[in-house]
Order: structure tokens, then sequence, then C-alpha cells
């Protein structure tokens, strides 16, 4: 069989599985420290002073990264296993700490230089993620990684890591490039379709009832994994990797507020430029309910006006979508390519957690809706579905799948451009299974871990209740699933600093529950297609 005439998902498929096979080839792997190290730590100035120095066979002691500057409760969070007598004296600390299982790794891609150093400090795991976009800032900041990125920079792993993220930037962009058109012509067309304001009342409110209880399953599914495995029981997660820092203004109220401000555009040329979501869909649903309100006329001429620019988005997109094994192949290849498998030892429980909790939502829950509310085979729904599932697999983004995903619904699974062109925008970008699930089971993941911290029922009630609230208010902003879990952290009163070891792990996890938050939006597609039937009139029936 000619792979190139295969059916898309089949030719997807092959590319997930050679790109995955290329990116294990090339990866570097991680290099063994070869210096003996040892910390100190001094106290003055009202600060706690912590350098890693590495000693080598001649004596020459020099910093492995520059000094760390820690107030004492910083210096707690950071290293938990180290005890500070009350007043934060370091008189009493035994600062003899062993310095084992020294691991880095050094790889670029087409963003700049990324470094991630893992070691034991007596027998603790600690971790350290950093980037650069110039190799004089990796030799001012990590000397002794220096002699490794000179060697790795004339590898072939390189060149392949560098070109494969440089092909998958651009297949995302060409399918960014026809997602805000697209999102534009199918909702004026999907709601100027329906006939009524009514009717368009009636399928909104199902969405986003649809919306909310899937959620509520999700985190409650990740919570019932927390509490059987128990992945943070005994786990040491000191935060001594990338952290978040926010705006003064990331309280749940807060996300509120910009979560309305968001919707009203004040420019709506500027929110198309910007890709500001919220504000296109709002402006898009009212600019349509006023065509219906037109005259005749106007009504008429609008309506095929926009039905015709639809046509002629949806040909650009599924030229762009005929090249996503491309792109996924350079996705997958990028991505096995530049991980390192350590971090993913050190929290195997933790993963495996998320990961059977997004299983059980998108396996069990899903199809359950599927079979006894839409009527559908969970199967042939899932094949249908299966090109747009394995693109966001690959490429992490769910409104970057947007036009892939509209197309398997409507073309694959016979879904009305009516619903698809309604739910799976709105979907898109305030529907959030996975990621909601996945910031439950971290900040319980984090709690179980934390050692003191009291995980009682009404707290696991105020991750549920936060975790499904912030996700549909956090919709819109970068980098949203991070702010989400510093919102979550922040409301059971857990330190921020504990995201450093879960960020090493989260462009895998979030490969996973990206494709569970696009299952997600197509199961809603036909759930409320059969709860609208009876409601579809002919396209051209008026207000």
């Amino acid at each position: 069989m000619n792979p190139l005439k295969a059916p898309l998902h089949v030719q997807i498929l092959v590319a997930l599985i050679v790109g995955a096979i290329v990116g294990v080839l090339v990866n570097p792997g991680d290099v063994e420290f070869p210096e003996q190290t040892q910390v100190e730590i001094e106290q003055f100035e009202g600060h706690i002073h912590v350098t890693e120095l590495a000693r080598s066979e001649t004596g020459e002691e020099r910093a492995v990264f520059p000094t760390l500057h820690l107030s004492s409760d910083q210096f707690v969070r950071r290293y938990p296993f180290i005890e500070v007598p009350e007043g934060g004296n370091l008189e009493g600390i035994d600062q003899s700490i062993a310095v084992t299982d020294q691991k880095f790794r050094v790889f670029e891609d087409s963003t700049g230089i990324s470094v991630s150093y893992t070691r034991n400090y007596n027998g603790n795991p600690l971790l350290t993620n950093d980037h650069f976009e110039t190799r004089a800032e990796l030799a001012h900041k990590y000397p002794l990684f220096l002699g490794t990125y000179d060697d790795y920079s004339k590898s072939v792993s390189r060149t392949v890591t560098i070109v494969a993220k440089w092909v998958g930037d651009l297949f995302l962009s060409l399918l960014k490039m026809v997602t805000i058109p697209l999102i534009v012509s199918s909702l004026i067309t999907g709601v100027t379709g329906l006939g009524g304001t009514g009717k368009l009342g009636s399928m909104f409110s199902k969405t986003l009832g649809y919306y909310v209880v899937t959620s509520f399953l999700a985190i409650t599914t990740g919570i019932i994994m927390v509490n059987i495995i128990r992945p943070g029981v005994g786990a040491v997660i000191p935060g001594a990797g990338e952290t978040v820092h926010l705006g003064t203004d990331q309280s749940l109220p807060g996300i509120f507020a910009g979560l309305v401000s968001q919707m009203i555009p004040s420019n709506p040329v500027a929110a198309l430029a910007n890709g500001e979501f919220l504000s296109i869909i709002t402006f898009s649903i009212l600019f349509a309910i006023f065509i219906l309100r037109a005259g005749d006329a106007a009504r008429e001429t609008l309506t095929n006006f926009f039905a015709a620019f639809f046509e002629a988005i949806m040909g650009l997109t599924m030229f762009v979508i005929h090249l996503a094994p491309i792109g996924v192949l350079a996705f997958m290849t990028y991505a096995t390519a530049s991980q390192g498998l350590d971090i993913f030892m050190t929290l195997a429980w933790y993963m495996l957690t998320v990961f059977l909790a997004l299983l059980i939502h998108a396996t069990v829950t899903m199809p359950i809706l599927l079979k006894f509310v839409a009527g559908r085979s969970p199967w042939e729904y899932f094949r249908a579905l299966s090109p747009a599932l394995m693109t966001a697999f690959s490429t992490a983004s769910s409104n970057g799948t947007l036009p892939l995903t509209m197309t398997c619904v409507e073309k694959n699974a016979g879904v009305s451009n009516r619903t698809s062109s309604f739910v799976l925008p709105l979907g898109a970008t305030i529907n959030m299974d996975g990621t909601a699930l996945y910031e439950a089971v971290a900040v319980l993941f984090i709690a179980q871990a934390t050692a003191g911290f009291e995980l009682s029922l009404s707290t696991q009630i105020i991750v549920a209740v936060t975790a499904l609230l912030a996700s549909v208010g956090a919709a819109g902003i970068p980098h949203a699933g991070l702010v989400m879990m510093a919102i979550v952290l922040q409301a059971v009163g857990l330190p921020l600093d504990a995201q450093g070891v879960i960020i090493a792990v989260d462009r895998v996890l979030d490969m996973c529950r990206t494709t569970v938050n696009v299952w997600s939006d197509s199961c809603g597609c036909a759930v409320i297609e059969k709860l609208t039937t009876e409601e579809a009139v002919p396209a051209t029936e008026t207000a």
C-alpha cells in the first residue's frame, strides 16, 4: 500500500511512530558530571547563600551555577530535608551535604539552548532547568556545561532537533493561520443557520451545562485516583526548577473579572489581529444575531457572503490538514529528541496517576455519554476523530488543532455544521476537562508530598471547586495551566515553589491532557447534536 494514499489517520499514526523512533535514536542522553561537588551554605545580611562548587582533579574549585540568595522561608521550601533551627540561625545546621548522581543534558532548538541539571542532596532529588538564547549566556551562567554544549553543537542530534522544531512550528503556524477566519465564518454561519435567537440560547445553555458536568466528572476522577494511588506519599519534590511568577491580580475573582473584560472587545479588529478568542467568539455571535434581525435583503446578502467565505476557508483548511503527517512527524521527533528519562522515573507514580485518570475519563466517562446520551458508537466516533486526536497529542494545542477537529467532526462523524461551528470554538476556549483533571491531581500530589500538610476532605473539595472554576476562568490567559495551578495551590495554602519539578514533565502530560480536551469537545458535539435535534430548522428559516 502506498503510504501517501493511506487514510489520513493512518498517515498520522505512522508519523507519530516514526517521529518517536527518530527522536529516541538522536536523543543525546544525560551526561555524567565529571567532577566532585560540594555545597557551601553561608548566612549574612538576612539571607542564606547556597553555592554548589565543583572540584577538579587539580583541586581547582568552580561554581556549578551562580550562588542562590534565599530567605529562610525560601531555603526551607527548596531544601525541606535540611532542618533549620527556629529563627533561621544556620549555626546548628549540619552542612555536610553529599552531592551524588549528578547528570545534566544540553539541547538546542529554534528558540534557544536549554539546560536540565539533576542531582541528589543527601539522597534527595533536585532539578534545575534553564533556557538561554545564546552560547554566551550559557557560558556566563553554566561555564562547566560549555564543553558538552560545544560537542553537542557539532552533532546530528542538534541539527535534527532544530529542524524538527522549526518544521513543527511552521505547521502549527499554518493551522493557526486558518483558525481565526474559520471560527468567525463558522460561528456566523452556524448561528444564522439556527434560524432564531431562542434556539441559540437553548444551544448555549445545553453546551455550557455539558462543559460543567464533564469538567466536574474529570476532576472527580482525578481526585479518586490520587487517593487510591497516593503518588505523593514519600515523594520529595523541592522547588528547584522553574517557578511561576504571577501578576498582582491573579486571584480567582481577578481571573473572572479579566474573563468578562475579554468577552467584550473594545476593538474587534484588534481582537482578530491579536487572536483574542473570547472576544472573537462574543463579537461573531452578536454579529450573527443582528444579521438575523436585519431586513430581508441585508440578511440574505450577509448570510450568503459568510456561507461562501466559510466554504472557501474550509478549502484552505483541508489543504493545511493534508500536511498534518509532516507536522506530527516533526513534533514527535522534537519531543523525544529533547526530553530526558531520569526525571520521568523520579515522578513515575505522579505521571501514572495523571495518565490513568485521563485514560479513565477518556475511555469510560466520555464513551458512556456518547452511548447513552448521544446514541453513538464510541469506537466509531473515536475512529472518526482519530486524526484530530493524534494531532492534538503531538502539538499539545487545542486551538491549533481546531480546524482539523471541525473537519473530522463534520466530514467523518457526520455532525452538522450548525452544531460543530458553535460547540467546538467555544469548547476550545473554555472547556478543559483534561487540564482541570491535571491541575487537581498535581495539587493533591504536592499536598501529599508536603510534610505536615493535612489533606482533609474539605481541602479536596476546595481543590475540586477551585480547579473547576479556574478551568473556565483562565481561558485566554497565556500559560493558563501554570496560572491555574498557582491559583489552586494558593487556595489551599501550598507553596508555589513546588511547581518546579512538576513543570519538568509538563510537556508530556500536556500532550495527554490536550488530547482529552479535544476528545471532550468532540463528544460534546455529538451530545449537543442529539439534545437539540428537534430544534434543527432549515438554514433559510428566519427568526
